[in-house]
């Protein structure tokens, strides 16, 4: 698969270089992609660094969006006719301290993170993964065949499930499907799946 990341910071560095070296194409991007060699350069496989509007526009199948939820309003607006179709894994979160009175608003609100990411990008299909894990948890304890660490996961179709699903899987990782995006309030910050490494058994156990 093409893969844009939108914001390479620790989440996006970290799934980007492990899904290049699982043979996927990975388009690391940023406002200022030249401050992304030394990311490339220690990335095995298909990687480059471009410009955010340049990853919008190579049609990639699907986008990783790791950047501050507060991001999400300008992001959706400013690239609203290049993701139609595509898959979208939102792996932000919102913080009222960090992203102000928007991600206050969609705590307080009746909709979770997850639908206001799908709402914003309405012509995608979001799916959402990966904001629970920890940086370092996701840097050094992917690509094992035994104790793994599970990555719960909610997706808006079966589309973009499958390829959720595969791309966690393609890194040594175990996928724990939660549900549609409506039960993603379990995977937001202060929540029971938050911040939690744990198995396939002991995830699938939080659930019920």
């Amino acid at each position: 698969m093409k893969i844009g990341i939108i914001g390479s910071g620790n989440i996006g560095g970290n799934l980007g270089k492990h899904w290049a070296k699982a043979g996927h194409e990975v388009l690391f991007s940023s406002r200022h992609p030249e401050t992304l060699t030394n990311l490339v350069n220690e990335t095995e496989g298909n990687a480059k660094a471009v410009s955010v509007e340049n990853a919008f526009e190579a049609k990639a199948d699907v986008y990783l969006l790791a950047t501050p939820f507060k991001a999400i309003d300008k992001l959706s607006e400013l690239y609203a006719g290049e993701y139609g179709n595509n898959t979208i894994i939102d792996a932000t979160n919102p913080y009222p301290e960090r992203d102000g009175t928007m991600a206050q608003d969609v705590r307080d609100s009746n909709r979770n993170s997850s639908e206001y990411t799908a709402m914003k990008f309405n012509t995608a299909k979001t799916a959402k993964a990966f904001n629970t894990i920890r940086a370092e948890h996701l840097r050094d304890r992917a690509w094992r065949d035994t104790d793994k660490l599970a990555i719960p996961f909610a997706a808006q179709d079966a589309d973009s499930q499958q390829k959720t699903q595969q791309l966690i899987e393609d890194i040594g990782f175990d996928a724990v499907y939660v549900g549609d995006l409506t039960k993603t309030d379990i995977m937001d910050p202060d929540q029971k799946l938050y911040g939690k490494s744990v198995n396939r058994q002991e995830l699938e156990g939080m659930l019920n």
